[in-house]
């Protein structure tokens, strides 16, 4: 049972200018995104995470992200391999031991149900080694048909496990590229993840979603993005006025 190291972690400015508001969204071009990821690059750097090879263990720590921070999700994590040492005795364990064990990572409830779920749809072996060597697009049906499981899920198994070309488009990184309009306002999570992995570089998966999410957590914030502290300002059509 192992963990990534790197964290992974929609919408529109407030207070965008009129003239933003009223302007059509349009595919950005190849030249916009490379001084957008260049920029981000300057202030975040380059991050680093080598492909850790343990799909199993990103699933499970997907779910354990949501709706809560990277500590509490790294304390649940914690607190489900030192309990439980191996994900067959996590998945045949009464489910108010598994819910314990991952209470510090919050809704426990909704997440020890879904975990537990989704090793039993995975079967025997417990083991998603096999992914690396599928199509993404094959991979990524076959993680999205387990429960609970979508594509920003499928995205973080296949990127950060296997190093394979996806880009996961959480709520900090689909905000971000919104406001940037390097994504259609208001698009549902399918397009939204086809737009993000045709507009990303071949390699620059990581990098572009690792800093986009730093973006939206430490400036691009949802209700108060701080647009005169912004890198990115200049190249905003959704800053304030």
């Amino acid at each position: 049972m192992g963990r990534r190291g790197v964290s992974a972690g929609r919408g529109r400015a407030a207070g965008g200018t009129a003239a933003a508001a009223r302007a059509p969204w349009r595919a950005p071009d190849r030249a916009r995104v490379t001084r957008i990821r260049a920029r981000l690059a300057e202030v975040y750097g380059v991050p680093v995470a080598p492909p850790h090879g343990d799909g199993l263990a990103e699933l499970v720590l997907t779910v354990l992200s949501q709706s809560t921070n990277d500590r509490n999700r790294d304390v649940a994590f914690l607190g489900l391999r030192d309990r439980f040492g191996a994900w067959e005795a996590v998945r045949d364990a009464p489910n108010e031991e598994v819910e314990q064990a991952i209470r510090p990572g919050g809704i426990s409830k909704v997440k020890s149900r879904r975990i537990q779920m989704i090793l039993e749809a995975i079967g025997d072996p417990l083991d998603l080694t096999h992914l690396a060597d599928l199509s993404v697009e094959h991979a990524q049906r076959e993680l999205c048909a387990l429960p609970g499981v979508g594509r920003k899920t499928a995205a973080c198994v296949l990127l950060f496990a296997y190093g394979r070309r996806d880009v996961p488009v959480d709520t900090h990184v689909s905000r971000v590229a919104g406001r940037l309009h390097l994504l259609r306002e208001k698009a549902p999570f399918e397009e939204l993840h086809d737009a993000m992995l045709a507009l990303t570089p071949p390699g620059a998966e990581l990098e572009l979603h690792v800093n986009l999410l730093r973006h939206g957590r430490r400036t691009c914030e949802a209700r108060r993005p701080r647009c005169d502290e912004c890198a990115l300002r200049l190249m905003c059509p959704s800053r304030r006025a």
